[in-house]
């Protein structure tokens, strides 16, 4: 096919059609010519719809209009009045017929007028404005009949099948969901029962509860009346208590003031002797730090004289050390080298061992080579001289 459905997960491509109709597009030019058709028809009943708006206004839509529509409009609208007369009085039926052709005739010229211009109908849908009417009812049944019919024409036996599949398993699942809502609604009831019993056993305990508060309140009084009188008696005891125990601490109070007055009389003396040896142990400080400031400054001095002989054996040291690091740089250059010239003597050392290798086996074939050729002429003599006897 020529189109392009998106299909979401566990819903079959029949079913998107018939759920998402947007998605709907024709796929073969059979279709389209139908759906061409239908919609021209819409449009026609659209415009039907509006012609009794735009004849009753002919003033005001007039130059819109133009001069060959606002002819066929008056026509139009004469052959209506013709017809409603005719219906009203009894007359001819041949009469009737040939008003009716004429009328018909007259609406397929003003539709032709119409579709052949789609601006000025476009136009005049956004500018009449009509009150709603059986008419937009049949619009309304027609247009869903032409989204009905598109989808019929889009939709193949094997879509069509997973549809009524898919309306089966929905209905399953609906009467599943029913069975399952059913068994919900009926643990809800039990529930929603113990929950009403629960409530009247706990009304129950609160009346017995409140009735036990009442006896106890009853009972409260009188026990409060019997803590009342113990309690003032207690009072009494408690101030009388207080009183003498007060006494005793007005008495404890002279006691210790007289204590306190010799205590500060003693200790002003010790303060004199404390301020006496604080001054002599400040006077001592001064001079040990008069001493420190003495010995700090010399040693200053010396570390001054110190630092500088260190930076100048600091700078002796780094240039030792860029002297060593270059040493060491030209160290490894030479050692590099002596390796490299070790290597090549010991190559040049084998290749001398198998280039004498190689002279000794070569000389080894040559001897052998001259010893069997001297054997052989041996014996071709020794073979002449027997066949000569």
């Amino acid at each position: 096919k020529g189109m392009a459905t998106p299909r979401k997960a566990g819903i079959p491509l029949g079913v998107m059609k018939v759920l998402d109709p947007r998605q709907l597009k024709p796929d073969s030019t059979e279709t389209e010519r139908i759906l061409t058709v239908l919609d021209e028809t819409i449009v026609k009943l659209e415009i039907t719809r509006l012609i009794p708006r735009i004849t009753a206004s002919l003033d005001r839509y007039g130059r819109m209009l133009g001069p060959e529509i606002t002819s066929g409009l008056l026509e139009l609208q004469k052959l209506s009045m013709e017809i409603q007369h005719l219906l009203t009085s009894p007359g001819d039926a041949k009469t009737m017929r040939a008003v009716e052709q004429r009328l018909k005739s007259s609406l397929r010229n003003i539709l032709r007028l119409f579709l052949a211009n789609p601006l000025l109908y476009h136009g005049l849908k956004f500018e009449v404005r009509v009150k709603e009417s059986p008419a937009d009812v049949f619009i309304k049944a027609f247009m869903e009949f032409r989204d009905f019919t598109l989808e019929r024409l889009l939709t193949t036996p094997d879509e069509e099948r997973e549809m009524i599949q898919f309306m089966k398993d929905i209905s399953l699942q609906v009467e599943k969901n029913t069975e399952m809502i059913s068994a919900l609604q009926g643990e809800l009831e039990g529930v929603i029962q113990t929950r009403d019993e629960e409530v009247s056993r706990k009304d129950k305990t609160i009346e017995n509860l409140k009735t036990t508060m009442e006896d106890l309140a009853k009972n409260c009084k009188a026990e409060i009346r019997l803590i009342m009188k113990e309690g003032e008696k207690q009072k009494k005891e408690d101030e009388e208590a207080s009183q003498e125990r007060c006494a005793r601490l007005k008495e404890d109070i002279q006691h210790l003031g007289t204590q306190f007055n010799a205590l500060v009389l003693e200790h002003r003396a010790s303060e004199l002797v404390l301020r006496k040896e604080k001054c002599k142990a400040e006077k001592e400080i001064q001079e040990w730090v008069q001493k420190y400031d003495i010995d700090m400054t010399e040693k200053q001095t010396t570390y001054d004289e110190l630092q500088a002989v260190y930076n100048e054996e600091k700078e002796q040291l780094s240039l030792l050390m860029e002297k060593h690091a270059m040493l060491l740089q030209e160290y490894t250059l030479i050692e590099e080298e002596r390796r490299i010239l070790k290597e090549k003597e010991e190559e040049a050392a084998r290749e001398e061992a198998r280039r004498n290798n190689a002279a000794t086996c070569i000389q080894a074939f040559w001897k052998g080579y001259l010893v069997r050729s001297i054997y052989k002429s041996v014996l071709k003599k020794g073979k002449g001289k027997g066949k000569g006897k």
